[in-house]
């Protein structure tokens, strides 16, 4: 065993206290993290809807779809 595993964890170590870039505890950074990648996924799954089924869906598609030219 080490000598450390005798002794308290280091305070160091402690999310809640070690303070990362802009002031914001390692905790705070985590959370926010979490929270984007959760709102990134909604995203992508919401803009990855499938493709219209009738003709008409399909048209409108094509004549304001992402193509820019219109």
């Amino acid at each position: 065993m080490t000598e450390n595993s005798d002794r308290d964890p280091d305070p160091d170590s402690d999310p809640d206290k070690l303070k990362g870039p802009g002031g914001m505890t390692l905790r705070q950074i985590h959370e926010q993290v979490r929270k984007s990648v959760e709102r990134d996924r909604e995203a992508r799954a919401t803009h990855n809807l499938p493709a219209p089924k009738t003709r008409w869906q399909r048209w409108i598609r094509y004549v304001w779809g992402r193509s820019g030219r219109r």
